[in-house]
């Protein structure tokens, strides 16, 4: 949820801090590099395919990818998407990507994709639940995925994809919604999978922030607690996993009032237990997270 999104994007390096996944290792900046992503809209998500393959999505229906590593990059707008804003994108070559949307109205939140580059786009879903709010999806496959909402009257209305062409509700697989419960978008990093069957997803807004897990491609879930603040305005934002057991979440407050929460946590049982690292030297919240060989890569806003 919270309609916020991470318009100071960098393309070429999505960090803005860095910290370790595991160990309590030094602090190291990334190296930036400017890249022109030939549009003015803002971008909100990005996924590298490869080293030379990434795709980022944005406000006004934008999408746009590089083939070359970032030496150029082409962006284009989805007919019909115009007034949308793409908060989530997952790609697995120059040729496949999917898109997720919201906007103003329920049936903006919507999924895309296309098989050619981009040069055409088929809608795969339109919500039809007023109070529904996609927050964003992640695949195992080209063909298997999930997409994750806020709760509804105490239900996740979540979706699953096992063709890349149609979603089914899997509301009834998923643990009961604390009340409030939702997820920070986060440019789609409050969902992540690993392997062929795992997957874990970041909540917030209650009274604990949690991680939703499945080992078994979404049939059954099980609710974890972490330690991290949360309430109307804060949780845990984002998660990764580089292995079954292995993984790291991010967090914290959106309110200015109290800007010294942004932490992580990391788990070496599959998210069942969490343990905080040394507080990363950011305000505010971790947006995102990704693993970078054994250390993690972070985000802050």
């Amino acid at each position: 949820m919270f309609k916020r999104s991470l318009t100071a994007l960098l393309i070429s390096e999505f960090a803005c801090a860095i910290v370790s996944a595991q160990e309590l290792t030094p602090i190291h900046q990334p190296t930036l590099t400017p890249q022109n992503s030939g549009t003015t809209s803002g971008l909100i998500s990005v996924w590298p395919v490869n080293p030379q393959v990434v795709w980022a999505c944005g406000r006004n229906g934008t999408f746009t990818v590089t083939t070359d590593g970032g030496q150029t990059w082409t962006a284009s707008v989805v007919p019909g998407a115009e007034t949308l804003q793409f908060r989530d994108v997952q790609a697995f070559s120059a040729s496949v990507a999917y898109l997720m949307s919201i906007g103003s109205n329920p049936t903006d939140f919507r999924i895309y994709k296309t098989t050619d580059g981009g040069a055409t786009w088929t809608i795969q879903f339109e919500n039809q639940n007023p109070n529904a709010f996609y927050d964003g999806f992640a695949f195992w496959t080209p063909l298997r995925g999930i997409a994750h909402s806020d709760s509804v009257n105490g239900v996740f209305p979540d979706l699953r994809t096992t063709d890349g062409t149609t979603w089914q509700d899997i509301s009834n697989n998923m643990p009961p919604a604390l009340p409030g419960e939702f997820s920070f978008a986060s440019s789609g990093t409050c969902v992540a999978t690993q392997g062929g069957r795992n997957a874990w997803i970041a909540t917030g807004g209650s009274d604990i922030a949690r991680v939703l897990a499945t080992r078994d491609e979404g049939n059954t879930w099980n609710a974890y607690d972490t330690p991290l603040v949360s309430s109307p305005s804060a949780g845990a934002f984002t998660v990764a996993f580089r292995d079954p057991f292995d993984g790291i979440v991010g967090g914290g407050d959106l309110d200015p009032g109290d800007p010294n929460n942004a932490r992580t946590a990391t788990s070496s049982d599959g998210g069942q237990t969490w343990t905080f690292t040394a507080p990363p030297p950011v305000t505010g919240a971790i947006f995102g997270l990704s693993y970078v060989g054994r250390t993690g890569r972070g985000a802050g806003d």
